[in-house]
Order: structure tokens, then sequence, then C-alpha cells
């Protein structure tokens, strides 16, 4: 299986992409990697790895890229620039099918945009949505969808969101009938905006799908939805509000119990527990959003990952290709547009133009 990475991506640059690929590669043997970016860059990081790493490194190439997109780079400006960028090349490996998915940490905006020109759309979707998974308190994970890539979403559009979920948790999780959720501000019919409440009305009218209402945002941790559906800028706001919190807690903890030589010690007696609650609430381990929608396999890794997260998200990567998502999303949601009662826009009507650096137009 082999899988193309866009190492320049993220705020640490190919210092976390290449270890994280490494150790991707240690933790699965039938994994190939082609690594794009500057070669003197990629080849300087992997001096610096450990010799236990060495050998998985064999299955790896570096293939030498000799611009990149910057993070700053809005997504219009990227769709204009030439084609030699890490971004663009690891994208038309994937397009041209000698990759079987791609993995970048860089520009949202960028990535979004020129996945859609290099692989297209299944079923007619007009724009892919970023999905990612979040922990839930019985110890499973909730998708939620869209985070950032529709920032101003139409009823028909949410309703696209929570068919992809819905196929990705029965897939992905091999759950029979995975809950639908719309995120909202009360639970009453009569609450949010206009497109969420006729989104609500047309789940309703959706037969074969495990459509549960309306959960209000407590209730995505809580374990009483496989699959949460929300705008864009809804969508990134939580997501970035949920990772605070948890790295809040994490760090209010270990202070709390380094305060006092009493608390040092009862932490030494319950170091066990504290490492299993700091790796439940690590937002590294659920690192790897899905661009739900593309023709071909493409995930996004958290720009602030580490490599322990970019391996993650490779991990997630590896996971989609095993089951082929992108063929179940084209069958499952083409059959879907054939025979629901209510034809969904397939021209994204009502959905901003916009990326999430608002300045992507189609």
């Amino acid at each position: 299986m082999r899988i193309a990475i866009d190492a320049m991506g993220g705020d640490l640059g190919p210092r976390a992409t290449v270890r994280g690929t490494v150790e991707a590669l240690a933790a699965n043997a039938e994994l190939q990697v082609r690594l794009y970016g500057p070669r003197e860059a990629l080849e300087s990081e992997f001096s610096r790895l450990p010799k236990r790493l060495g050998a998985d490194a064999e299955r790896l190439d570096i293939v030498h890229a000799s611009s990149v997109i910057a993070q700053d780079m809005k997504p219009s400006s990227a769709l204009r620039a030439r084609r030699d960028s890490s971004l663009s090349m690891m994208l038309d490996e994937v397009a041209s099918g000698q990759a079987a998915a791609g993995v970048s940490a860089g520009n949202t905006g960028a990535l979004m945009a020129l996945s859609r020109r290099a692989l297209g759309t299944v079923a007619g979707i007009p724009r892919p949505a970023i999905s990612t998974a979040v922990p839930t308190q019985q110890g499973g994970r909730c998708y939620m969808l869209d985070m950032g890539a529709n920032i101003d979403a139409s009823a028909q559009r949410l309703v696209e969101f929570a068919l992809m979920g819905e196929v990705m948790a029965r897939r992905v999780d091999g759950l029979a009938r995975p809950r639908i959720a719309l995120l909202n501000v009360g639970v009453e019919a009569t609450k949010g905006t206009a497109s969420v409440r006729h989104a609500d009305a047309l789940l309703k009218e959706m037969a074969n799908i495990n459509y549960v209402g309306f959960v209000e945002g407590d209730g995505l941790f809580s374990g009483t939805a496989d699959v949460v559906v929300c705008d864009g800028f809804v969508g990134n706001i939580v997501l970035k509000a949920s990772e605070g919190l948890a790295r809040m807690l994490i760090e209010r903890v270990q202070a709390t119990f380094a305060a006092h030589w009493g608390s040092r010690v009862v932490s030494l007696l319950a170091r066990p527990a504290l490492l299993r609650l700091r790796r439940q609430l690590d937002p590294v381990r659920y690192n790897g959003a899905s661009l739900l929608g593309l023709s071909g396999i493409v995930v996004k890794s958290h720009g602030r990952a580490d490599a322990l997260g970019f391996a993650c998200a490779i991990a997630r990567a590896v996971q989609e290709v095993r089951i082929d998502l992108p063929r179940h999303l084209e069958h499952e949601l083409g059959q879907r547009a054939a025979t629901a009662p209510v034809a969904l826009d397939r021209r994204g009507s009502g959905v901003s133009p916009c990326a999430k650096t608002d300045d992507f137009n189609s």
C-alpha cells in the first residue's frame, strides 16, 4: 500500500512529518511511502532519526519538490501557482493512481482547493466536507462534519454531510445503524437556524437512515450519536475549543499533583491511571481529518500535530484505503440521489463559495 505525503506542512514541518512517517512504517509492514518536499531538508531530518527506525525507512522514497505552499497562501493563489509544490505533486500522485491516499498537515484551504481540482468529487457532491472523530464517554468515537471546509451550509448540504458521515461510520467502524444527529442550540423542533430546521425535516423523511434528531453541544461527547452534523463555521470552533479544553485539563491535572509533596506521592501511585486519562483526552490520538466527498482519499493532519499525531493521520488514511471509502460513497450516495423523494441540490445553492480562508472560488 503506497501513501503519498506532503512533508512540508504543519507548524513543525518535516521535523514532525518525517519522524511520524517512519513511525507509521514501523507500525505497518505493508506500507510504502513517497515523501514530497525539498530533498535537502528531508534528508537532513532523516539524518537525525534514531537508528532503530533505519530499517523501516527503506520502504520510503523522497521525491524532490522545488516549492512549498505557504500556510498563509490563499486557495485562489494556490490554484494559480506552479504545480511543482510538495502539496500539488502529492495530490497528482493520488490522482494518477500511483498512490492509494495522500496526507498533509499543510494549508487547509489550499489542500481543499487543490484536492478538488486534482481528484474531483463523488456522486455529484459539489464540495468535500472535512470530517474528524472525537472521543465519547463510553470509550468510542463520534464523527463530526463539517469542520471548516463549508463555512455556511444550506439544508441540502447538511443532508449530504449526514449521508457521507453515515457511510463512514458504517463502513469504517462497522456500525449496523449509525445514529445521525444535527448539532443545534436546543433539541426542540422550533430552535436553530432555518437551514438546520429544514435539514431536520429532510432527514426525517429519509428511509434507511437512523436519524435521532437534534443534539446540543454537550451531547457531542456523551455517545448519544455516532455522527454529528453542522456547518463548517460551528464545527471548526467546536473542534478547536474542545482541543484547548483537553490540553488545559491535562496540564491542570499535572500541575495539581506537582504542587505539593503529598500530592506528588499520590501521583506516583496513580501514575498508571493518569497515563490512561492523558491518552484518552489527548487530541493527538484522534488526529487525521478526512476530506469526504473526494473521488480519492486525502487526510488532513492537524497543523500542530507532532510525530505521533502525524503517524495517527497516516493510520487514518490506511484504514480508509483498506475499505475503499470513496467507492462506497460513490455507490451509496449515487443510489440515494436516484431514489430520494427529495432531490438533493447538486449545485450547492445556499453554500458560500468560501473555504476556510474565505477565498476559494470554484
